[in-house]
């Protein structure tokens, strides 16, 4: 992986480039972790000529997601305990006399950016924009397999709690529980807070799960996703608790299923990264059904479990080959509960077969 690190630290030093700029901070985690791999979250990386230097406070919590720095290319620096790794970066840039600092400016308070340009005088700070979220953008291989391993051990967390007996059992315990068992799977940890919507609350967008027990009849929506090496995937299934479902219950849930494969299907290189939210609002348009508060239908996932590109109408560009995205719309009738679906899938061409799904548990409406 040193090796891998290091060439995308060279092609955002070309990037670079453009800004005329002779040095780059990175602040943003995620950004910092795609840089120099398993580090410390407060940790700050500067990038001077044909060096790296890894700013981390002498007091941070070891990372123990995956391999960090190895290569000879990366200095590191200790900073005192409640100093600023950025400021002090930005000092190492102006001892290694960088006239032009770019800086992630989206990642940093006003406070800080002013401190940061004080550390970096008389270098002149610009702004770096989201150069290395663009390059996140298309996964390689080893990413995209660390994905498909997140979604391989929630798929296996969920189809083990699927088959224990849950009528009584709480949101929040079933919760406690599915998170208990991702870990147990190999997971790093959950990729965002489990959500157990029962009754009403199924289908709910973002539930925080309640001590509301299971109920026979009741519609089940389950949210979870895994991280692994650093890296998350997402699901949401919907099914029925104890009995046949209901006729409503399986009429929502067929429109939900059709809106889901149709905006998964929508996954290809080139296609407007707005049209598979687009065929989504198409079918549920057309049996009645609007989401309100609108949702985005979908997003990029990686080392953050919501980046870009967003699939929704005011996503922009095209898609390429090996970006992986959600694709999960909902509905919710208030008072009766609702259908949530939601995929992790990568982006392919036809020629590969279309997009690659990850998480592979039953869409269907079961029974439990």
């Amino acid at each position: 992986m040193a090796d891998v690190h290091a060439a995308r630290r060279e092609r955002l030093r070309e990037r670079c480039g453009a800004l005329a700029a002779d040095a780059v901070l990175v602040t943003r985690p995620a950004n910092v972790r795609y840089l120099a791999g398993a580090v410390p979250g407060c940790a700050a990386l500067l990038l001077v000529r044909d060096r790296a230097v890894l700013a981390v406070p002498e007091d941070a919590p070891h990372a123990a997601e995956g391999p960090g720095p190895q290569s000879d290319e990366v200095q590191r620096l200790t900073v005192p305990a409640g100093a600023d790794p950025a400021v002090a970066a930005a000092a190492e840039a102006a001892r290694h006399r960088a006239a032009v600092l770019a800086v992630e400016e989206h990642d940093l308070t006003v406070v800080r950016h002013r401190a940061v340009a004080g550390a970096a005088a008389p270098g002149r700070p610009v702004d770096l924009g989201r150069s290395v979220e663009q390059l996140r953008l298309v996964k390689d291989e080893e990413e995209i397999a660390a994905l498909r391993i997140a979604a391989e051990i929630a798929d296996q967390a969920l189809g083990e709690l699927l088959e224990s007996i849950l009528v009584g059992r709480t949101e929040r315990h079933l919760a406690m529980e599915l998170e208990r068992r991702m870990v147990d799977h190999g997971a790093d940890r959950a990729a965002f807070p489990v959500s157990i919507a029962t009754g009403p609350h199924a289908g709910l967008a973002g539930h925080a799960p309640t001590d509301r027990r299971v109920e026979e009849g009741d519609f089940l929506t389950v949210a979870l996703g895994a991280r692994y090496r650093g890296y998350g995937a997402s699901a949401v299934r919907t099914f029925v608790i104890g009995t046949a479902p209901a006729q409503w219950q399986i009429d929502l849930h067929a429109v939900v299923f059709a809106a889901q494969r149709a905006g998964r299907e929508a996954l290809l290189p080139g296609t407007p990264c707005h049209d598979a939210d687009r065929v989504v609002r198409e079918v549920l348009q057309a049996a009645g059904h609007a989401e309100e508060p609108y949702r985005a239908v979908g997003h990029g996932v990686g080392l953050e479990i919501a980046e870009e590109p967003r699939l929704g109408p005011g996503g922009m560009g095209k898609l390429d080959a090996r970006v992986p995205v959600t694709v999960g719309p909902g509905v919710h009738l208030p008072g009766r509960g609702g259908v949530r679906i939601e995929d992790t899938l990568v982006v392919r061409p036809l020629g590969e077969g279309g997009p690659e799904l990850l998480t592979i548990t039953t869409k269907e409406l079961l029974a439990l």
